[in-house]
């Protein structure tokens, strides 16, 4: 190729090349802003305020300063006002008879040996609100296995005695029932209702379901069933549209009801709640609302008593028979000093008996109140008995009746205060 042409190729390809530099440079380049549009301005010019804006004002200056010149009234002072609430039953310690018909006169309270004036005094009335709390993981198939040998789910055992109360018992439109199921945790499957669809569809979900953890916290379910917490949404109404997959559940202690309680069907094995025992019977003793305990798993205990171990197997896991015997004396601690009865199940056919006794004791509890007069040290824990002279005669009948009702009251840590204005 000749000089002069290769001369002239390679000066054309130079221009090509700036002239692409160019245009590259240029477009790197950063692009001035655009000239804001309508209300892009930074700083809005000040508006005049209303005659209503200005009317708040002058109302509030006016309130603030009356509160800077108040004068404190001597004729009023602050008192505390406390009343403790007593549910208590009467029966007949040989026959079991529940007793009815008595009067505010048939009964005294004593609070740690110190007669207590009864202030308020109701008789048995029908409606009821209950919680129904019932153990629900993959002990509770193996606990019920022992029932029929395996030929049906073992959780029937607690599901039975669940569908028995809430179809025979619960009468809308008065009565009211919730129902918690637990494993690890607490799960509300239905909250307080009085519609039978709900309450047939709860029984529907325990029976078509299957536990899926193996740890039984019973603690934190009976903290949860009387004073509630976070939780998964309602089972239940986890259908509808925007349901959130958190709630916070209200407990029993926050029912505005005057017949209340928490039946509580479980083997009373604890794996690892949050809390301890010595809390769970703290916040019974606390809570006041009675806990009928239907037991279970007595039936495999008695059935494979000599095959296991002393202590629970660290194998397995399996619960040994000192975990049994411990159980067996936790729920009986909880129903006693809540005011309610424990209910030691091992067969099927004593279910009907069970929840029959249950309901005939929830219908027949007196209410009680008394007033504390003398100051009451925040948390101190105060024995309570109550004892009835059921032939009016003026001696109390400790050897021929019982009478059930909760065994302490705990100060609270923070006493409401009221006003009061003295005369003059």
């Amino acid at each position: 190729m000749p000089r002069s042409r290769f001369t002239v190729l390679l000066v054309i390809g130079s221009l090509f090349l700036f002239v692409g530099l160019i245009g590259a440079f240029g477009q790197s380049r950063p692009q001035r802003p655009e000239t804001p549009q309508g209300e892009g301005k930074r700083n809005k010019r000040p508006v005049p305020k209303t005659e209503e804006e200005l009317k708040k004002e002058a109302e509030e200056k006016a309130r603030l300063e009356a509160e800077k010149n108040a004068e404190v009234d001597p004729t009023v002072e602050k008192i505390e006002s406390n009343i403790v609430n007593v549910d208590a039953v009467v029966y007949n310690k040989k026959t079991g008879q529940i007793i009815t018909g008595l009067k505010k006169e048939n009964f005294t309270v004593f609070e740690d040996g110190v007669k207590q004036n009864i202030s308020n005094f109701a008789t048995p009335e029908a409606p009821i609100t209950v919680t129904l709390v019932v153990e629900y993981s993959k002990w509770t198939e193996v606990f019920g296995s022992a029932q029929s040998g395996g030929w049906e789910p073992g959780t029937y055992e607690v599901i039975r005695p669940v569908a028995s109360f809430l179809t025979k018992f619960i009468k809308p439109p008065n009565d009211y029932a919730s129902v918690i199921a637990f494993d690890m945790r607490p799960t509300p499957i239905t909250d307080f209702t009085n519609d039978p669809s709900k309450l047939s569809a709860t029984i529907n979900i325990l029976l078509r379901n299957y536990p899926a953890f193996r740890e039984n916290n019973l603690f934190d379910a009976i903290k949860f069933s009387l004073y509630g917490g976070k939780s998964d949404a309602v089972v239940l109404d986890s259908g509808k549209e925007g349901q959130p997959r958190w709630q916070e559940y209200g407990g029993m202690v926050d029912v505005k009801a005057k017949r209340r309680a928490i039946i509580l069907v479980a083997s009373g094995i604890d794996t690892f709640s949050k809390i301890n025992f010595g809390d769970a019977r703290k916040i019974v003793q606390e809570a006041g609302v009675p806990i009928y305990i239907i037991s279970t798993a007595n039936l495999f205990y008695k059935k494979y008593e000599q095959y296991l171990p002393p202590e629970d197997s660290v194998i397995t896991g399996m619960p040994g028979r000192m975990t049994f015997l411990q159980a067996n004396n936790q729920l009986r601690t909880f129903a006693k000093e809540s005011g309610g009865q424990l209910f030691e199940m091992t067969f099927p056919a004593e279910i009907n008996n069970y929840v029959q006794s249950i309901n005939s004791l929830l219908r027949s509890q007196y209410s009680l109140a008394y007033d504390i007069d003398q100051p009451h040290t925040p948390g101190k824990k105060y024995k309570i008995e109550v004892k009835v002279d059921v032939d009016g005669d003026g001696v109390t009948d400790e050897k021929q009746y019982i009478v059930q009702n909760r065994t302490f009251y705990i100060a609270p840590t923070e006493k409401p205060t009221i006003t009061k204005a003295s005369g003059k």
